[in-house]
């Protein structure tokens, strides 16, 4: 049975409003843009995404299934991200007290290559080691599958599509926060930016250690 509209529309419904929702991705953005600008959001945004067609792929071959069954394996992966939103929070916290460093106004081309590196990465294990998008692709992701011929191709449109709404939603953060970046730059505001999102992020890495199946 082919996707037909009535199902593409209630998955972008179900997709957006997870998209739209308080999480760690629209802190990380915050935490990037002063530091990276533009390029750093969107290298952040470029993590999403690939993180989003890793657990599509595992939901797809069953392997989220798996993982969700085994309390062992869910709690290896809750833990490992949970460790490491509460690192780059605290990460965030000692760079606050320690005191921005004024930014350079002509970084070298390897300090971009190296800055979008590490923006992408960072955007990239947020969402890769998160049992909460895990538990998405397993839940919700399914029920809007076809079934027979042309599901696997259905089933990659439709993380395409939760990706493109990332992409849209992040997008417009990122430009938001690019609007503002000569105050951004600053160096008291980068401070409280990151003393704030450090917070965030460690009482995200609490919570999602504490999450239960």
């Amino acid at each position: 049975m082919p996707l037909g509209l009535t199902e593409i529309l209630a998955f972008v419904v179900v997709a957006a409003l997870l998209v739209m929702s308080p999480g760690p991705n629209g802190v990380l953005i915050a935490k990037t843009v002063p530091a990276s600008g533009r390029s750093g959001g969107f290298a952040n945004i470029a993590g999403f995404v690939i993180a989003f067609y890793v657990h599509g792929v595992l939901s797809i071959f069953g392997l989220s299934l798996i993982l969700v069954q085994s309390a062992e394996l869910f709690l290896i992966v809750k833990l490992l991200g949970a460790a490491y939103l509460v690192w780059l929070g605290a990460k965030a916290l000692w760079e606050a007290w320690k005191g921005a460093q004024p930014l350079p106004q002509a970084p070298t081309s390897s300090a971009r290559r190296r800055g979008w590196l590490k923006a992408f990465g960072e955007g990239f294990l947020t969402n890769a080691l998160n049992p909460k998008v895990s538990m998405f692709y397993l839940a919700a992701f399914p029920q809007f599958i076809p079934t027979g011929e042309g599901a696997v191709t259905a089933a990659f449109f439709l993380v395409f599509l939760h990706a493109m709404l990332n992409v849209l939603w992040f997008g417009v953060m990122v430009l938001l926060f690019a609007r503002l970046s000569s105050g951004l730059r600053s160096g008291a505001f980068r401070r409280f930016i990151k003393a704030l999102t450090g917070t965030v992020f460690v009482a995200f890495g609490a919570k999602l250690a504490l999450l239960r199946l």
